[in-house]
């Protein structure tokens, strides 16, 4: 039987060394960068660094877990442990020296979310969760807004790699945006869920996004008190993430049903 809170501790370590390593190369961000799906979807040497680190440390430590990282990383194991990595969830972000990225790492146990990690390490700040354990930011508990009037709530979004999809996302845009207080766009999905774990967003949604950028992040969410969900009310899935506090979970998931039939 897997102990959670030994797992979680590892993660902390582990998403700790790999933001200081993100931070030790940030001299150095531009070498070596190359592209994924598109010209935009972009990858570097450190992003690479930052999962080689995580993941050789788990294959001394931990050799019978999987792992499914962003970066190509990926073995089946024999634990019921599987390690999701996203060792540098901002890569635009951390080119351009915004401080806006993160390191994210979710532990899954016979296949249910057990902990997560997100390190923002411009800010010294390590967002955790266990499922059941509630959520805390450096030690410290966090809890959502409460936020229950969707008209004055922050709302953060995040778009494709993919011209046709941004241009789809951007008309959803058109529709949201008048309905809302603001919107906010981060870069980065797994701290835009942790900053409605934390309140300074009321709620979140983006389509398109990948396991590796939602699985702490949503459980983080969660245990901070958000309700989370797929655009059609399901359960999260990595191409359909709603995250609010609660009172404007519903309206805000209806309102981004309702743009994406516009």
């Amino acid at each position: 039987m897997a102990d959670v809170t030994e797992l979680l501790e590892l993660g902390v370590n582990l998403a700790r060394k790999a933001g200081r390593l993100l931070l030790d190369r940030a001299p150095d961000r531009a070498d070596d960068v190359t592209t994924k799906s598109s010209r935009t979807d972009m990858v570097t040497a450190v992003d690479r660094a930052s999962e080689a680190l995580i993941v050789d440390t788990l294959a001394k430590e931990r050799p019978d877990d999987g792992v499914l990282g962003e970066e190509g990383s990926s073995r089946d194991g024999t634990s019921g442990v599987r390690w999701i990595i996203d060792p540098l969830d901002g890569t635009t972000n951390y080119l351009y020296g915004f401080p806006l990225f993160a390191v994210s790492i979710a532990v899954e146990v016979d296949n249910v979310m057990e902990a997560g990690v997100v390190a923002h390490p411009s800010l010294g700040e390590v967002f955790t969760a266990r499922r059941g354990g509630g959520a805390h930011c450096n030690g410290q508990p966090i809890a959502v807004s409460g936020k229950d009037d969707l008209s004055t709530a922050l709302i953060g979004t995040g778009f494709a790699y993919d011209a046709g999809n941004r241009r789809e996302q951007a008309r959803w845009l058109e529709h949201v945006l008048p309905l809302v207080r603001d919107i906010r766009r981060g870069g980065a999905a797994a701290l835009d869920l942790c900053w409605v774990a934390c309140g300074r967003l009321d709620g979140f949604y983006e389509a398109g996004l990948a396991p590796w950028d939602v699985a702490a992040g949503d459980l983080i969410a969660r245990e901070a008190g958000a309700e989370t969900s797929a655009f059609d009310g399901g359960p999260v899935r990595p191409g359909s993430v709603v995250a609010a506090s609660p009172a404007i979970a519903a309206p805000l998931r209806q309102l981004v049903a309702e743009a994406a039939k516009l």
